[in-house]
């Protein structure tokens, strides 16, 4: 599958754990616009990549809040 880069979204977490990606899953897999994501536990800034044609930063950076954690565009 290729992915439009315009549709790759890139942040910085602070999510450290299986635990947290647990709790996020629950909020990601359930929106319908996100048409697949991943959590590198393993980098330094935790990074979360976001597929979606139609979410902004600041949607998704709202969902991750709601979800209990911070999140910022990686730049």
């Amino acid at each position: 599958m290729s992915i439009n880069l315009n549709h790759l979204f890139i942040l910085k977490t602070n999510i450290k754990d299986e635990t947290g990606k647990w709790l996020l899953k629950k909020f990601l897999d359930s929106h319908p616009e996100i048409q697949q994501w991943n959590l590198d536990l393993n980098d330094i800034d935790c990074v979360l990549r976001v597929v979606s044609p139609t979410l902004c930063y600041e949607t998704i950076i709202a969902l991750v809040n709601k979800a209990g954690f911070d999140a910022s565009e990686l730049v």
